[in-house]
């Protein structure tokens, strides 16, 4: 067993065997072919549309739940939601899966476990921008990540870097909204992917939090198939059934948990506050933040509440939290959760202030 702690050595390096040489191969090809499939095509083709016209094309995800709270609005609200991320979702277990069976455990943890959290955070919000997944589909990655010994800097980084460092996004943000929002935008998600991870990862989780060994039996190729189906069937056997599950809540309680219109009036100043709180539990698509502020700004809802949303929305949400909280800890996530909401309070106060 190791130790999560900056201070504790990587694995020395080793020469490859074939079969590392073939979970390597099989990782670029599905990061490469999944990715250009289910993310940079299509985003690139929106990126393209948006420039043209400026003019977002869609309606927040919540208004598929319908104004009050049923049965039919909330499967309407699981549908549309998961044809939004199916393939992301789809790639992300495959992904999950050729990491934790065929990727050579000590190649993965000399690539982030870095000596300082800092330095594991560094690692892994960057690697988390082309892969640009929700905060759900990048779940089972960050989770199979945690499981195989990466420390949890690290993985969290990955985690909630894929949906607020997402360049796309910035890119959309950049081409619907003032400029302020994508500046925002930028800043809280550098401190939370970076900064949030490497601070929890140090202070959180204690200095003798065991990870798994990251040294199992060599592998084979011809056992690459059987080990690979595996992890895939665990994966998906354990996470789809409750991110489902969630998100058809989610949907249930969308009606209560949304109506934000009025909050202002009867709040004040307590309605970034609570919006921090609620958005951090919602879940979305990727991008889904952005019709939701432009559906409200017009409303006359304030710089405020929709400065909390551009964060708290698309950072995490309960099922992505409840997808990964077994493997990174549910102190570390719940920690997280924290700070995502206190950040998405200041990036309102701090959008307030430049509007």
């Amino acid at each position: 067993m190791t130790v999560d702690s900056a201070a504790s050595p990587s694995p020395s390096a080793k020469t490859l065997t074939p079969a590392d040489w073939v979970g390597l191969g099989v990782l670029a090809v599905f990061l490469l072919v999944g990715l250009s499939w289910s993310k940079w095509l299509p985003y690139w083709d929106k990126a393209w549309a948006l420039s043209r016209t400026s003019l977002w094309d869609g309606a927040p995800l919540f208004d598929a739940a319908g104004e009050a709270v049923s049965l039919s609005g909330a499967w309407d609200f699981t549908l549309v939601y998961f044809t939004a991320v199916w393939k992301a979702l789809l790639v992300a277990l495959l992904v999950a899966a050729v990491i934790d069976a065929l990727v050579p455990r000590d190649w993965l943890l000399r690539l982030l476990n870095r000596r300082s959290h800092a330095g594991q955070s560094l690692v892994g919000a960057a690697l988390s921008m082309p892969s640009m997944m929700c905060t759900c589909c990048a779940a089972p990655v960050a989770a199979g990540l945690r499981e195989t010994g990466v420390r949890r800097s690290a993985a969290l980084a990955y985690w909630v870097g894929n949906p607020l460092l997402n360049p796309a996004v910035l890119i959309f943000l950049a081409f619907v909204l003032p400029w302020q929002y994508t500046a925002v935008r930028l800043v809280f998600a550098v401190l939370i992917a970076v900064g949030a991870s490497a601070l929890i990862g140090r202070w959180v989780t204690g200095r003798n939090d065991p990870v798994p060994d990251p040294s199992p039996a060599s592998a084979t190729v011809s056992s690459l198939p059987v080990r690979f189906l595996r992890s895939l069937g665990r994966f998906t056997l354990i996470l789809v059934p409750e991110h489902i599950l969630l998100v058809f809540l989610i949907g249930l309680l969308a009606p209560w948990l949304t109506g934000v219109f009025g909050l202002e009036a009867q709040l004040g100043a307590g309605a970034v506050l609570v919006v921090a709180v609620v958005g951090t539990l919602l879940v979305i698509p990727t991008g889904g933040e952005i019709p939701i502020i432009l559906t409200l700004v017009p409303l006359g809802v304030g710089a405020g509440v929709t400065g909390a949303l551009l964060v708290a929305l698309p950072a995490l949400s309960i099922p992505s939290m409840v997808m990964v909280g077994k493997a990174m800890g549910w102190r570390t996530t719940a920690a997280m959760g924290v700070a995502v909401a206190v950040s998405a309070v200041l990036a309102g106060g701090m959008l307030a202030l430049l509007s």
